[in-house]
């Protein structure tokens, strides 16, 4: 007999039998091969595969083809294609005789092991092949990302005139799924129908899954009711279905069904469904009573189910019960730590987020990806920075920084941190890889961060790029053309969004128009809204909002009359604008009306811009009195806004007394303000209160506190210069106040005095 394995590596096993324990067992060829079968049926794979390099090394007894058939069938278990090789090569070099019966053994083998190369050679080689073999073949491929070959192979095997079965539909369903083909999906189904064996339990169960994938549930729920004798399984799919589609009450309900019948006790992947529906439902007590029942039928401590069980808890904001459960499952794996870091993360814990993180490295477990975007986005604010830094430092080290997602944490971490300086630190380290993302996110934070010109400097960049700007992009340049009332680059921002069609979205075009009404260009913000199909109540939003800022009230009022007209409900900021609106035309009436009505008419309670805007309303009328009346009976307590709308008409209309009582709250909100002590010096100061005048200078220099110097800006040749009071700073100042000082003369000519008001 050849000796296939002495040339060869040696199996590799544990030797828990030494050799003289196994010698009773090869007393003769007949009782070796009994005792290796034995040893396979008791799922004794390991030891099995040890018996056989016993009795190669040791013996000259020939392998039964039966004895062949286990053995491939313990390599198949323990995935050991090393091993599932080297008994193949046996068999060749024994000439044993190959029935279909080893030879789709092998087959199977090979194709769950992923080495496909191996199994199409022994498909191909196969002098005659079953049902079992094209099977085999099209499970391989299906259960190893091979969608796309074992639906090629399935139409093959039609064309042979070979039936499918019910493994075989099974497979090639799942194969459907994988690719996301829904009418291939519903081709195969047909053919389900028409089959024999179509009406099985597994080929029904798989259409389930299949369409549950497809996100077709009323297909799913149509083939579960179909199915003459539902299993665990049938019920385990449409139930997991329907949660996770979001209908966690048919969910709920297919549950208590199942118990109610009494033919099954639900298993831990049953539960997990059914504590993922309680968690999209937002409902603990649902969770907690199966929770219960989940104890009961001895699954309190199950991976699965407790992983599930931790997220809802953790979702519904109970993070204590999540945290007790996480402690009572045996061995906890990655995913049921990552639960936990996402729990908290959600809600803002960062220490627990950060806890959880240093234990799972504590228990020797590594984290991966999931765990640091998972802990990364729970550092939100500047107190969290540090944290931040501290999972950065661990990224390195891990080398996990390659990976682009993980980068783009990172970034937004940084920027939410505000700390823009090592944002832009980790975009740079990122180079090429950076994705779309990657370049919104950077362009995000330099507009949170108030950096246009690095908005506009980054769009360039990215233009020469790889990457093309989406929606995202564009609404973030369209946001800071806006900010910096850039009318040139929003035009041309405006003809590359209708270049490349995303002009036709609704987030771009109302950013169009809120950027065309901050430029005071309403024409073309007007024109823009009348080509949108349906503009919603943003677009009305902005185009009200900017009509009533440009002092074009009456337009601002009869556009809300026609929105109304139209159907289309108002939001905040929309009734923002009418109250802008009544203020800057003087409508006092209809403002007040519009205030006391919001809320009946609207469902729409006022806030501190409402309530701002009343304030403005009043004090532009001259009713100062009703505006400090209106302030004192406000539900809420008024912001700083508040009252500096009221100064600022105090010092309008000269009335100090208030005025200083605005000023006082001012000072109490903001204690640096130096706006409100400059009004006030300005109030007293036009009453000719000159010791009241010296006093809050006084006041102001022991404070340190200093005006805020008043700033502009202008774009000239896609370049923007920015320009302070005073300022000397400028590289060309020199022509500048040589210009300022022709036109002043030339003022001085004309006949103009430069210093009257």
């Amino acid at each position: 007999m050849m000796k296939i394995f002495k040339a060869s590596k040696p199996l590799a096993f544990n030797h828990s039998q030494p050799p003289s324990t196994l010698l009773p067992h090869f007393k003769n060829e007949l009782f070796g091969n009994d005792y290796i079968t034995s040893l396979c049926r008791q799922k004794h794979y390991r030891e099995a595969l040890q018996a056989f390099d016993f009795l190669d090394k040791n013996t000259s007894f020939k392998v039964f083809p039966s004895t062949y058939a286990n053995l491939v069938s313990a390599c198949s278990f323990l995935r050991s294609i090393e091993h599932g090789r080297k008994i193949h090569d046996h068999i060749l070099g024994s000439n044993c005789e190959q029935d279909i019966v080893l030879q789709n053994h092998i087959l199977n083998m090979y194709g769950k092991c992923g080495s496909f190369w191996d199994a199409r050679k022994v498909f191909d080689e196969m002098p005659e092949r079953n049902v079992v073999s094209w099977t085999s073949l099209i499970a391989g491929y299906s259960q190893n990302r091979q969608e796309d070959k074992a639906v090629e192979l399935y139409f093959q095997m039609l064309r042979s005139g070979c039936k499918p079965d019910q493994f075989t539909f099974g497979s090639v369903v799942k194969a459907c799924s994988g690719l996301g083909n829904v009418w291939l999906g519903r081709q195969v189904h047909a053919h389900v129908v028409k089959s024999e064996t179509g009406s099985h339990p597994i080929a029904q169960n798989a259409l389930t899954s299949m369409y549950t994938k497809f996100g077709l549930i009323a297909d799913a729920f149509d083939v579960f009711t179909r199915v003459a004798t539902k299993d665990l399984i049938s019920w385990g799919s449409i139930i997991a279905g329907f949660s996770q589609l979001d209908y966690g009450n048919e969910a709920l309900a297919h549950f208590k069904e199942m118990l109610c019948q009494g033919a099954y006790i639900p298993n831990e992947f049953i539960f997990g469904s059914a504590f993922s529906a309680c968690s999209g439902l937002v409902q603990p007590e649902y969770g907690r009573q199966i929770h219960g029942m989940c104890i009961k039928f001895g699954l309190g401590r199950d991976n699965f189910a407790g992983c599930s069980l931790c997220d809802m808890y953790a979702n519904c904001g109970h993070l204590e019960s999540a945290r007790t459960v996480f402690f009572h499952i045996d061995r906890p794996d990655l995913v049921s730590w990552n639960a936990m870091i996402t729990g908290f993360s959600n809600f803002g814990d960062a220490n627990g987020a950060i806890s959880f993180f240093s234990r799972m490295q504590h228990m020797k477990l590594i984290p991966d990806e999931v765990s640091v975007l998972s802990v990364l986005s729970a550092c939100t604010s500047s107190p969290t920075l540090s944290q931040g830094r501290q999972v950065h430092s661990y990224i390195i080290k891990t080398a996990l920084d390659f990976t682009v997602s993980v980068c783009n944490a990172l970034l937004t971490m940084y920027a939410k941190c505000s700390n823009l300086d090592d944002a832009f630190v980790v975009f740079k380290d990122m180079r090429n890889r950076a994705d779309s993302v990657s370049w919104n996110a950077i362009i995000t934070a330099c507009m949170q961060h108030n950096q246009a010109g690095e908005v506009f400097r980054l769009l360039k960049l990215m233009l020469i790029s790889e990457i093309r700007p989406d929606y995202i992009t564009v609404s973030n340049v369209i946001g800071a053309c806006a900010d910096i009332a850039s009318l040139e680059v929003g035009n041309q921002i405006h003809c590359f969004t209708v270049k490349s069609g995303l002009v036709f979205g609704v987030t771009v075009s109302n950013g169009l128009i809120d950027m065309y009404t901050k430029c005071g260009s309403l024409e073309s913000a007007q024109k823009l809204f009348s080509l949108m199909d349906n503009p919603d109540v943003v677009s009305w939003s902005s185009l009200i909002m900017g009509y009533a800022q440009s002092g074009c009230g009456e337009e601002a009022l009869e556009l809300f009359k026609t929105m109304e007209a139209l159907g289309v409900k108002p939001n905040e900021v929309t009734l923002v604008g009418v109250l802008t609106a009544c203020s800057h035309i003087g409508l006092v009436e209809k403002g007040r009306q519009v205030y006391k009505t919001m809320e009946s008419e609207h469902g729409i309670a006022p806030t501190r811009e409402h309530c701002s805007c009343m304030v403005d309303l009043l004090a532009r009328a001259g009713c100062l009195h009703e505006a400090e009346e209106f302030i004192k009976q406000v539900t809420f307590e008024p912001d700083i806004v508040v009252w500096k709308t009221l100064l600022a008409a105090c010092k309008t209309r000269g009335n100090t007394d208030i005025g200083k009582q605005a000023a006082e709250k001012v000072l109490e909100l903001d204690p640096s303000n130096s706006a409100a002590l400059v009004l006030l010096c300005n109030i007293s100061a036009s009453s000719g209160r000159w010791d009241e005048v010296a006093r809050l200078r006084n006041l102001m220099r022991e404070s340190g506190v200093k005006k805020v110097p008043g700033q502009s800006w202008i774009e000239i040749k896609d370049r923007i210069h920015v320009f302070l009071v005073e300022d000397s700073s400028h590289p060309e100042r020199g022509q500048i106040y040589a210009m300022l000082e022709e036109l002043w003369l030339q003022m001085l000519d004309d006949g103009c005095d430069p210093l009257q008001p």
